[in-house]
C-alpha cells in the first residue's frame, strides 16, 4: 500500500508530540557550583536540622553543601560581616535581635521562613499524666490553689516550681512571673542550678510517675521524651512582658510568654544565585511535636546529629517531601 507524504508527516508529528508529552521533566538542579555552608549549632535540634538541610541539598539538588560549626551569636555576626555561612536553619532571632536587625537593614541576609510551625515555645510544663489526673490545672493561673499537687517531701506544705537555670534570660522572666502570680504564698521557687540538672529533675520525676511543674522550652528532646504539656498562659502583652525581662521590674504583671522567633536565615547572595535552593528553604518547616519526638529518639539512642537527621528523613517523609519537588525527594530517598 502506498502512503502519501502528508500522511507520513502527520504521523511523525503525532509521534513527536506523544514523545514530548511523556518525556521526563528536566531535573531540579542546585543552580550553583559554589560551596554552600550550613551552620551547625551546638544543640541537638539545630545540629539535626543542619544535617537535614545538607543531605537534601547534596543528595537531592546535587549541591556542594557542607556543614560548618556555629552558634547563635557568632553565626549571626559572621553572616552580617562576612556573608558566611550561607544558611542557618535554626537561628533564634530574639537571642541575637540587635545583630538580626543590622542584617535586615544591611540586606545581606534574609528570613527564608520560620523553622518551627509554632515558633520557639517557652513556659511552664507538666507531664501528661499530671494533666490527666488534675484536669483543674490547665493554666499557670491555676497553680496557686493547687500547690499541694506539686509538694516536695522536703517541704510538704508548699508546692515546688522548678525555675529557669541561673544566668539564663528566662530566669529573670520566671522570677518576675512567680511574683506576679503571687505564688510565693503556696510555692517555693526552686533553682535547678543548671540546664542538665533541670533535665535530670524532669527525668527523675517522670520515671517515678511523680508530679512536677517547671520551666522548659521547646522543641526539645525532653518535651517529646517525657510527654510534657505546656500550661496555658494569658494573651501576650508586649509592655508587660518587657517588664518581666527586667530584673528591676517594679510591678510585674501576668502575661503570656512571647513566642520565640526562630528563623531559617540565609544570605541574599545564595537566594540570587540558587533560586531552587531558596524555594526549598522557604518551605523548610517542622511541626514542634514532630521534631520533639525525633529529638527524643536521638536522646534515647545517644545518636549523633547526622544519625538523627537520617532517622527524620526515613520516618517523617510526610513532612520533608513537602519542601521539595518530587524528583529531589526521590533522589534523597534513594541516598538513604
Amino acid at each position: 500500500m502506498r502512503i502519501s507524504k502528508p500522511t507520513l508527516v502527520a504521523a511523525a508529528a503525532s509521534v513527536a508530540l506523544t514523545m514530548g508529552l511523556t518525556a521526563p521533566a528536566a531535573a531540579t538542579e542546585c543552580g550553583t557550583d559554589d560551596e554552600i555552608t550550613i551552620a551547625e549549632m551546638t544543640w541537638l535540634s539545630a545540629s539535626t536540622l543542619a544535617h537535614v538541610a545538607q543531605k537534601i541539598l547534596a543528595d537531592g539538588y546535587g549541591c556542594n553543601a557542607k556543614v560548618v560549626p556555629g552558634d547563635t551569636v557568632p553565626t549571626a555576626t559572621s553572616m552580617l560581616t562576612k556573608g558566611q555561612p550561607d544558611i542557618a536553619p535554626e537561628l533564634w532571632v530574639s537571642t541575637a535581635q540587635s545583630i538580626w536587625d543590622q542584617m535586615i537593614e544591611k540586606g545581606n541576609v534574609y528570613k527564608a521562613g520560620d523553622i518551627f510551625a509554632n515558633g520557639g515555645e517557652e513556659g511552664w510544663w507538666i507531664p501528661d499524666y499530671v494533666a490527666e489526673e488534675n484536669p483543674e490545672i490547665k493554666s499557670i493561673t491555676d497553680l496557686k490553689d493547687n500547690a499541694k499537687v506539686f509538694a516536695d517531701i522536703s517541704n510538704p506544705d508548699m508546692g515546688r516550681l522548678y525555675g529557669c537555670p541561673p544566668g539564663w534570660g528566662c530566669e529573670i522572666i520566671t522570677n518576675n512571673l512567680f511574683e506576679a502570680l503571687g505564688l510565693g504564698e503556696t510555692f517555693e521557687l526552686f533553682s535547678p542550678g543548671s540546664g542538665e540538672n533541670l533535665k535530670a529533675s524532669f527525668a527523675r520525676q517522670v520515671t517515678r510517675k511523680k508530679p512536677i511543674v517547671g520551666y522548659y522550652w521547646g522543641p526539645t528532646a525532653v518535651i517529646g521524651k517525657y510527654n510534657l504539656v505546656r500550661l496555658d498562659m494569658p494573651e501576650y502583652d508586649a509592655a508587660k512582658f518587657k517588664c518581666l525581662t527586667d530584673k528591676n521590674c517594679e510591678d510585674p504583671q501576668v502575661t503570656g510568654w512571647a513566642v520565640g522567633e526562630v528563623a531559617v536565615a540565609a544570605t541574599t547572595d545564595l537566594k540570587d544565585k540558587a533560586p531552587n535552593v531558596a524555594d526549598f528553604l522557604s518551605k523548610m518547616q517542622v511541626p514542634n511535636d514532630k521534631i520533639s519526638a525525633v529529638l527524643a529518639w536521638g536522646d534515647d539512642n545517644s545518636a549523633s546529629p547526622d544519625e538523627v537527621a537520617e532517622y527524620f528523613l526515613k520516618n517523617d517523609e510526610d513532612v520533608w517531601t513537602a519542601w521539595v519537588p518530587d524528583d529531589v525527594a526521590e533522589k534523597v530517598k534513594a541516598s538513604l
